[in-house]
């Protein structure tokens, strides 16, 4: 259904901007990326977004279009990140059906709640194939067409690109691993590995004009993140131990998108950028209402939240 524009992007954009591009995004059905994705597909630009449930992701596709007349979004389910032919033939039905791809959206998790000794080496390996492996196979699949697209709309900074912005990657992570966090072993050592991973293709790949990035997201409010990695009667206190004294919105996150792949972010490559309203600053051991170091001590199971510990990754 159409959202309300200011509920995935400000006011402040203009609404051409992304005009004939295309935007590939893996864990686009998600609340975070799937807002990223319309903002983009709002200001002009059309869309594949990649999932692993089929009507989840064929419907968000519909739903995605919405933000614009005549927009093209494509939704391909069944597409697990971890392998690397699937991302290769999603790749390949993207640029054929939209033309192009300009811009990439590594957006693909996996988490869940649980102290290192319940974790499963399977649990462990899953989750760091999910970020990690998945990160990397989405840099494969779509680099040879992000370059195509960074040669053609390359920038000097002192004239206006005259075909607008592309060949630009970002990826989804997290703060989790800044000064560590318990219950979260595992996705902290896969999002610190995907933002080495990022900063290795700025580094490699800038030369050929493509920008790689991070956006580090904070505590999300009515997102998937938020529902399986904290307890709802825990939520309001642990707001206010963020600075900024609330938990951000997807809009918060699709604004930092557009910034970065949009004439804005010309000259910004191999960042990260944190929009978490300073939690990370403030975000002492037992901010989620598990009180350190008495739960872990305890050998008691997350309880309270969505999901849980999922054995089964």
């Amino acid at each position: 259904m159409p959202l309300d524009k200011y509920q995935y992007m400000s006011n402040v954009w203009r609404d051409d901007i992304f005009n004939n591009k295309v935007v590939f995004c893996t864990g686009g059905a998600g609340t975070i990326c799937s807002a990223q994705v319309r903002a983009m597909v709002h200001l002009g630009a059309n869309a594949c977004i990649i999932g692993r449930n089929v009507d989840k992701t064929e419907n968000m596709a519909k739903d995605i279009a919405t933000a614009r007349t005549g927009s093209k979004v494509i939704g391909i389910g069944a597409v697990d990140v971890r392998k690397p032919e699937a991302l290769a033939a999603a790749a390949d039905r993207c640029a054929k059906e939209l033309g192009s791809i300009d811009f990439v959206i590594a957006g693909a998790a996996g988490n869940f709640l649980a102290p290192m000794d319940q974790i499963s080496p399977n649990a462990m390996k899953s989750v760091i194939d999910i970020d990690v492996l998945g990160s990397y196979n989405t840099v494969k699949a779509t680099l040879p067409y992000l370059i195509e697209s960074a040669q053609k709309h390359m920038t000097d900074g002192k004239t206006p690109p005259p075909n607008g912005t592309g060949g630009r990657i970002i990826f989804v992570s997290a703060t989790l691993h800044y000064t560590g966090t318990p219950m979260q072993s595992h996705v902290s050592v896969a999002k610190a590995g995907v933002d080495a991973m990022a900063m290795s293709v700025a580094i490699e790949q800038g030369p050929k004009g493509i920008t790689s990035n991070v956006i580090a997201p904070g505590p999300i409010a009515d997102t998937e993140g938020v529902a399986r990695l904290s307890r709802e009667q825990d939520r309001e206190n642990s707001a206010k131990s963020i600075p900024s004294g609330r938990y951000g919105t997807v809009k918060e996150i699709a604004d930092a998108t557009i910034y970065l792949f949009s004439d804005t972010g010309n000259y910004v490559n191999g960042e990260t950028l944190v929009v978490d309203g300073g939690q990370w600053h403030t975000s002492g051991v037992g901010a989620k209402g598990f009180e350190y170091p008495d739960f872990l001590l305890s050998g008691s199971s997350v309880t309270g939240v969505t999901g849980g510990k999922k054995s089964k990754l």
